[in-house]
């Protein structure tokens, strides 16, 4: 049987308030509210089993938003001296040890955690310290693209879970709207560091990143209706609120569609050229 995991078992017996499944570790109660419905002795079940507030085994078919030994963004749901509380899908909330926060939290903070189960009390924890769970990333290729998950920030910028298994770094001064804990979105690789971090960046590099931006401003003007009041001249905020480009990029993006002939280019417009090749 694996704690914090789904497993297929047996329903032995019905009692009045649920189920019970067989396992190696003994009989697990399933409650009643979550016993599939036409389920009898001798049917297999599938079932997540974790420990309820009396640290007895019991089994659910609810999902959790996380297993033991993965990442998650979770919610507090309460914070206390001895630890903090977290909303996980289940109906009892994962416990946050004082110990596995860097920094304490508070109810209502967003917090990537790494799940395991604890030896030595043999439940379910989770730990803020999620850094010392990631792989030391191999030697990938610069310009690859990764799933990255925010987990927080700095005076340097965000740090992110990389691939759901490195550690990683956007630098903050190449970072052109905001991000917050739980963002989930796609980065490019830069470099790995000799300690095994990555590098990374929210933009393609070189040509990659100018061909990739001609492309998304031409779906921003096409939605503007061909016409956009941005040119090479405007204000670098304003190119950000507008189409969420730094304003290099931008003039990256605005040099390719104009090579192409597919805009023409005003004092205080761009315009689209429809349908141009």
């Amino acid at each position: 049987m694996n704690l914090g995991d789904y497993n297929d078992l047996e329903v032995v017996r019905f009692v009045e308030f649920g189920v019970y499944l067989t396992s190696d570790d003994g009989d697990i109660l399933m409650p009643d509210r979550y016993v599939p419905a036409g389920v009898r002795v001798g049917d297999v079940v599938r079932a997540f089993v974790y420990r309820d507030s009396e640290d007895r085994l019991v089994a659910t078919t609810e999902t959790p938003l996380a297993r033991v030994n993965e990442f998650a963004v979770l919610r507090v749901t309460h914070a206390g001296p001895l630890g903090a509380f977290l909303d996980w899908g289940l109906a009892k909330d994962l416990l946050l040890p004082l110990r596995n926060q860097p920094k304490r939290v508070q109810t209502g903070d967003l917090v990537l955690v790494y799940i395991y189960l604890d030896e030595t009390s043999d439940r379910l924890v989770a730990t803020a310290k999620w850094e010392r769970y990631t792989d030391p990333a191999p030697d990938l290729e610069p310009g690859l693209a990764l799933p990255l998950l925010v987990a927080g920030q700095s005076e340097l910028g965000y740090a992110v879970l990389a691939d759901g298994r490195y550690q990683g770094l956007l630098y903050r001064n190449e970072v052109f709207r905001p991000l917050s804990i739980g963002d989930k979105l796609t980065g490019y690789v830069r470099q790995v560091r000799p300690d095994g971090k990555v590098d990374l960046s929210l933009q393609r590099q070189g040509y990659d990143e100018a061909l990739a931006a001609a492309e998304e401003l031409v779906l921003y003007l096409r939605k503007a209706g061909g016409r956009l009041p941005l040119t090479d001249k405007t204000d670098p905020e304003e190119i950000y609120r507008r189409v969420g480009m730094s304003k290099k990029v931008f003039k990256k993006a605005l040099g390719t569609l104009y090579r192409r002939g597919q805009v023409q280019l005003f004092p205080d417009h761009t315009l689209l050229i429809d349908d141009a090749e």
